[in-house]
């Protein structure tokens, strides 16, 4: 049985869609209440058994570095204030036995060149990919998406795409997939591809930003040309897996935000400042009053 211990975290992207807020920070650092997205990408990694994060970063993305690094100054600072609640917190941002590779992205060729740029760590383990800016949240005492799809790779030892229904105008948005019954939850991919116009998508089921792939995935997306958006595209790379192997499309339970773009993240912000302990009573009223205040 193998067990899947590398996540790869493409977070080079510019975030052109949330300027200027990202002129001068990543958009991975954007925080939904207090903790920002990437932080989130992680735990959900931890909580699948996942040791190695593996970050493929990009020019301005220093502040995701130093998120995961000890931070000296600040620790000292809250011991010397008796600051403990939050000296713990900033001691549990990642846990002891977690390890942080980072690897640059020269350039901005894509996900699967990003991906691909992940192989001389990953060799030849199965490994997830966790896009941030796909939140991913899941009901209290629930497992999260990465541990559900960890469990069924254990099982099944095939790469595993999360998959949801989307509008079908919203598919030239998505890596869009057709499949046939598997078991329940779990679908064969029979066909896999990139941001199709609606009239030409062949479902309305889309790819979103959880995988977990086999190391043979690297061969496939070696030497792939550019595809869609003239990038180097992970799902031409799982196009081409699929000639010589199964991969499965799996219906997660949970609730996916798009915090890539604005609306979404305000969603996501709004769902998570209703469950946070710390506001959560006083938030709940202030939207109670914002309803009424608005009829």
């Amino acid at each position: 049985m193998k067990k899947v211990t590398k996540a790869v975290f493409p977070v080079a992207g510019l975030g052109s869609r949330f300027l200027p807020a990202t002129k001068a920070q990543p958009k991975e650092m954007l925080p939904v209440v207090d903790k920002p997205l990437i932080q989130y990408a992680v735990e959900e990694a931890v909580s699948a058994g996942i040791t190695e994060m593996i970050f493929i970063t990009g020019r301005n993305k220093r502040a995701i570095e130093d998120h995961f690094d000890k931070a000296y100054e600040l620790e000292s600072e809250l011991e010397a204030a008796n600051k403990d609640d939050l000296l713990k917190l900033v001691r549990e941002v990642v846990p002891s036995h977690i390890n942080c590779i980072y690897i640059r992205q020269q350039q901005p060729l894509g996900l699967g060149h990003a991906v691909l740029c992940a192989r001389p760590v990953v060799g030849n383990n199965p490994f997830a990919v966790i896009l941030a800016d796909d939140f991913m949240d899941v009901r209290q005492g629930q497992p999260t998406v990465m541990q559900q799809m960890a469990e069924v790779y254990e099982r099944e030892e095939k790469s595993i795409l999360a998959v949801l229904h989307v509008p079908r105008e919203s598919t030239k948005q998505y890596g869009i997939v057709a499949s046939s019954p598997y078991m329940q939850n779990l679908e064969f991919v029979n066909t896999i591809v990139e941001k199709p116009k609606p009239e030409d998508a062949p479902s309305n089921m889309a790819v979103v930003g959880r995988y977990i792939l086999n190391a043979s995935i690297f061969d496939h997306l070696d030497g792939l040309g550019k595809g869609s958006g003239g990038e180097i595209q992970l799902t031409d790379g799982i196009a081409e897996l699929m000639k010589h192997e199964k991969v499965l499309a799996y219906r997660y339970h949970g609730r996916r935000y798009d915090c890539g773009s604005k609306l979404g993240y305000l969603k996501a912000t709004v769902a998570m400042g209703l469950k946070h302990p710390e506001v959560m009573k006083e938030f709940i009223d202030f939207i109670a009053e914002l309803n009424v205040a608005q009829r």
